[in-house]
Parts: structure tokens; sequence; C-alpha cells
């Protein structure tokens, strides 16, 4: 896929892996709809994109149906249609799951989940007048090989998987193709707030930089799904051969920080429109 001239809209462009990804978008001339919650932070990415790259900001809130429209009307006002839906934005906690609340449940699902399938659905007629379009959903390394203390998380995204999956099988007669990509664990504001539950499982945290680059890599060859080149591809295939391997894994970390009185809760984590996936094991999203 030749994406020089393309038009691309990216959810969460505010910071972290989004704001990389419109930065890498310009880089390799693509025109872009920014688009987040904070219209600041959406203008500080367009700040850095290179000089003479074609970005729009558009301040919306992805779970809300105002704000949906609001992203539908910013394409339809554009005149330009649209090539390639970038969903990216996402949000995570962490703590057992007995702990979990109704409203950070809902939270979760809502953002990392009910909002890609409702804008994509709302996009779909401009895609599909694109004559060659692809829609990016941006997962997580969780949305294959689940941790304990993730599990609504890791649920959203075995469930953005899936959906990759069936959207691909259905619009592949539309010549819409689908990437399905699982970073690790990425340096954003939203990892932050969670540092300390993820040192305890001694993850190390990539630079989004680099992740945005091999996932536009992607795109440009029509992968169905990429993964970090990294251990970790070898950690996915294991899950899907052998998972009993992955369940002995992880249960025994489980009980080895029970037993030494590790608290996953003690980081009092808070939540982040900021997208983020998660590193399994020494978790170098």
């Amino acid at each position: 896929m030749r994406l020089d001239g393309k038009i691309a809209l990216i959810t969460g462009a505010g910071s972290g892996i989004g704001r990389e990804l419109a930065i890498e978008a310009a880089n390799r001339g693509l025109v872009q709809y920014l688009v987040g919650r904070r219209s600041s932070k959406l203008e500080q990415t367009r700040r850095r994109l290179k000089p003479g790259a074609v970005a729009h900001c558009v301040e919306a809130d992805i779970t809300a149906a105002e704000g949906r429209l609001a992203i539908r009307n910013a394409v339809e006002r554009g005149g330009h249609g649209l090539d390639i839906l970038v969903n990216n934005a996402g949000c995570i906690s962490n703590r057992p799951f007995l702990e979990s609340a109704d409203a950070d449940v809902a939270r979760m699902v809502d953002t990392n989940l009910m909002a890609p399938i409702l804008l994509t659905r709302d996009l779909l007629p401009f895609l599909q007048r694109s004559g060659g379009a692809r829609i990016v959903n941006i997962g997580s390394i969780y949305g294959d090989i689940a941790t304990p203390g993730f599990a609504v998380y890791a649920a959203t995204k075995f469930a953005l998987r899936g959906l990759s999956d069936a959207l691909r099988h259905e619009l592949a007669a539309d010549g819409i193709g689908v990437t399905y990509a699982a970073p690790r664990a990425t340096q954003t504001e939203g990892i932050e707030r969670i540092s300390a539950a993820l040192k305890r499982q001694g993850v190390v945290l990539d630079d989004p930089a680099p992740v945005a680059r091999w996932i536009w890599s992607a795109v440009e060859r029509e992968r169905r799904s990429a993964y970090p080149p990294t251990v970790e591809r070898l950690f996915v295939g294991i899950q899907r051969i052998l998972p009993a391997l992955i369940d002995r894994a992880l249960g025994g970390k489980r009980r080895d920080r029970q037993s030494h009185g590790a608290s996953p809760t003690e980081s009092d984590p808070e939540w982040t429109a900021a997208p983020t996936a998660e590193r399994p094991y020494t978790k170098s999203r």
C-alpha cells in the first residue's frame, strides 16, 4: 500500500503511540485527522509534524455519540474521503479482578472496544469509497497473552483482535484490509500511572517512536497482523500451540507475588485515554 498522499485518521493522537503515529505518518506523506479529547495536546502533536505536513485537529470523545458524529462531520467537511482509520485510543487499569469497579470495567470496555466498533461503523462509508482502504486496530500483547491484574483490559484487547479478524473477512469484498497491531508495554501517560505494578513484573517500557515506525511499515506491507520484532512473538506462538505452558508460567508468577506479600494495587492506578499495551514477562508494549 503506497502511503504517500493517503488520508488517515488517528484516534488518541494527543500523546504516546498516537502522537508518534502522527509524526511518522507525516514523514511518510500522509494527510491526517488527529483525534483526541484535548485540543491543546492535539496542537502539540501538530506542531511536532514536519514542515508542510497537513493535519486537521478534531477534539472529540470517541466514547460519546456526539463525539463520533463530530469526527464523521470533520471528514465529510474535508471533502477528501478517508483511506486509513487508526483505532489507537485506549485506557488501562491494573487491579485484582475481584476489586474491579463497575465504572472502571465500563470505561475500559467503552474506550477500548465499543468506541472502535462504533467509530469504524460510522466511518465505513468513507473507507468503502476509497478504493483500497485499511483499518488499523492498535491492540496489545495482552490481546494474546493475558497477565494477572489486567483481566478486563486483556478481555478488551482479545475482543479487538477478534473484531479485526471478522472485519477482515467481511470487508475484503469492498477492498478494505485490516491490520491488528500488538505492541508491548510502551512509554505513555497511561503506563506511567501504573508503573509500580509493571516494575513488579520486570517490565521495561518501549520507546513509542520505533513502535510507530514498525506499525506503519506493517500497514505499508498490508500485513494482517503486526507484532514487535522481539521474543514476545515466540510467546504468542507458544500461547496458541501450547497454552498450558503459559498458564503455568503466569500462574506461578502470581503465586510467587502472593507468597511475598506483593500488593498489585499499591500503585493506586488512575485512568487515561492514552493508548497502551503490555508485556507479559519481562513486558521490553
